[in-house]
This record gives structure tokens, C-alpha cells and sequence, in this order.
């Protein structure tokens, strides 16, 4: 699986399984049935945030966004989001991505990643983040409305670098 900086040009490619993914209403927050166009921004990070795609043979299978948590003072503490086309789920696409965002931030300086929103029900995602080096560091109860659990609620990961 290679792994590399996103262009203009793979977002057609990403945008399907992003569309997916937010239909099924169960990761993300973000707004549904957007447009190709709408969601662009969305995703596609500008600098100096990065977005990155996961490519299996010669498919983009996943996606990851990151950057810097908040500006200014809050800089130093990156975040990312992550995609993994349901088609290619349980793969290892995830890891990957995981992985490779962990040692960007790391490369670029951060002091740590946190993750805002991880939807406490989302378990595969849970599993792996903890996998990386990450801890629940609180839980928001009730503030993600899940299509099949309700109001549940989400997680705040941390991990220092």
C-alpha cells in the first residue's frame, strides 16, 4: 500500500466513499449529501495541514486529513481524520494511514495529537487508536446522534509524541 499527498485530482476518487461515509451517519458530524463540490473543503486540507490517500493497487482505498488542532497557541497539538472505503474495510487501510499520520506529525514538530470526536460506539476505530498510543482522555456523553444507538457519546484521544 503506498501512501501520498492528496492532489486536486484524487478528490473524484475520494468523494464517493466520503459521500458513503456520511450517509451512513455513524463516524462523523459533517454535513450529509453534500455535492462534489460542497465537500471538497471539507476534506481537502490546505497547508499547512496536509491530506494524504491510501492506494491499492492503483486504487485510492482511504483517505486521512491533518494539521495543527487549533491556531496560535494551540498549534503545537496536530489532529487528523481518517476514510477507509467501506469496500476495503479490515485490511489494515486504517493502520496505515494511522501510522503514517503519527510520524507526519512527529516529523513536522507536534508535541501530540488529539482526536476531538471519536464517536464512543465506533469501536474498530477505538481499538486501533488505543492500538497507536492513544487514551481516552474524557468522553462528551450524548452529543453524536447514531442512527442505530442514539445520543451516544464521543471520545477525546490524546497521544504525546
Amino acid at each position: 500500500m503506498e501512501i501520498r499527498i492528496a492532489s486536486d485530482e484524487d478528490w473524484p476518487s475520494i468523494y464517493p466513499f466520503y459521500s458513503a461515509i456520511m450517509a451512513e451517519g455513524r463516524t462523523y458530524a459533517f454535513p450529509e449529501r453534500q455535492t462534489l463540490d460542497e465537500a471538497k473543503p471539507w476534506w481537502m486540507e490546505q497547508p499547512p495541514g496536509r491530506t494524504v490517500v491510501a492506494v491499492l493497487d492503483g486504487r485510492i482505498v482511504g483517505s486521512a486529513k491533518m494539521g495543527p488542532n487549533k491556531p496560535g497557541r494551540g498549534a503545537h497539538i496536530g489532529t487528523a481524520a481518517f476514510l477507509v472505503d467501506p469496500a476495503h474495510r479490515g485490511r489494515g487501510v486504517g493502520r496505515a494511514l494511522g501510522e503514517y499520520v503519527v510520524q507526519w506529525h512527529r516529523e513536522q514538530g507536534f508535541r501530540g495529537i488529539q482526536f476531538n470526536a471519536v464517536v464512543e460506539t465506533n469501536e474498530p476505530a477505538v481499538h486501533l487508536w488505543k492500538s497507536l498510543g492513544f487514551e481516552v482522555i474524557g468522553t462528551v456523553p450524548g452529543v453524536f446522534d447514531h442512527p442505530d444507538h442514539g445520543y451516544v457519546g464521543q471520545h477525546v484521544m490524546f497521544r504525546r509524541l
